[in-house]
């Protein structure tokens, strides 16, 4: 329920009016009315919230806290409403164990069947710890030569990073050289390739080329069935288009490690 709707209702099951609640929180009827139907454009501030709170027989900073939440963007919203979700799914599980483990003792928990009930109903995300990707070059380098070999055991690579939700075994990873691809993408930003995420028109790929063995970072675009057209995103470069049999690798982008602040 929003902020308006809450207050309105609140002040309806206290049988007061409008102009009693406005009195007596230092602020004007219309304003109020305003309020209870939505139509301010930002919440209210924290100081007429308090007020109200008093007023209507709110608990302490539950109005202020629907308001912060209100001025929160879109997505940090959604994402805390998809937390709060998993945290009452939580509390269910906890109140099972806790009745089960009452009632029958610690023998009668079935935590298979639990796990199975909680994975068909969809509502706990799985998350997963990632792959360790290795990094193939670096910048004074330039991109590797005769890379061919996507199997990388541990200590073959330089340097690993952890990249979290990707479970892309043959990931790689490969430092940006040069700025053919900014503003996107500068020099030294870490960038991850997925070789098992097919490529589509429009992604930023590492590219292998057939002949010299060579490799490259552009944006790739499908022109028609058997020319690839590879783009810098910086327009001081042109672009280049290749036959089909010329690329023998394509591998999209999946994540980006950037340097926030740049010497």
């Amino acid at each position: 329920m929003n902020l308006g709707k809450l207050i309105r209702r609140r002040r309806e099951q206290l049988h007061l009016t409008q102009d009693q609640i406005a009195a007596k929180a230092g602020i004007s009827k219309p304003y109020l009315s305003n309020i209870e139907t939505g139509k301010t454009k930002n919440p209210p501030t924290d100081g007429i919230l308090r007020a109200l709170e008093r007023v209507l027989q709110f608990e302490s900073s539950e109005l202020t806290r629907l308001a912060h939440l209100a001025r929160t963007p879109a997505d940090v919203r959604q994402e805390h409403e998809m937390l709060a979700l998993e945290l009452n799914k939580l509390r269910d599980v906890v109140k099972e164990l806790l009745s089960v483990g009452t009632s029958e003792g610690a023998g009668g928990l079935d935590l298979d069947s639990l796990a199975e009930k909680l994975s068909a109903e969809g509502n706990v995300r799985h998350l997963s710890a990632g792959s360790v990707v290795p990094i193939i070059n670096n910048v004074a380098a330039g991109y590797p030569q005769n890379f061919t070999d996507l199997d990388y055991p541990p200590s073959v690579a330089d340097e690993y990073i952890r990249c979290p939700d990707l479970d892309d075994e043959q990931s790689f990873a490969a430092r940006v050289v040069g700025d053919s691809m900014e503003p996107k993408y500068h020099e030294g930003d870490v960038v991850v390739f997925s070789p098992n995420t097919p490529a589509q028109g429009g992604d930023d790929c590492f590219v292998r080329f057939d002949a010299d063995g060579g490799t490259t970072f552009k944006r790739f675009y499908q022109d028609d069935e058997s020319t690839i057209r590879l783009q810098p995103l910086n327009s001081a470069y042109p672009g280049q288009s290749y036959q089909r049999e010329q690329i023998t690798g394509l591998w999209p982008a999946v994540f980006r490690i950037e340097r926030l602040r740049r010497s």
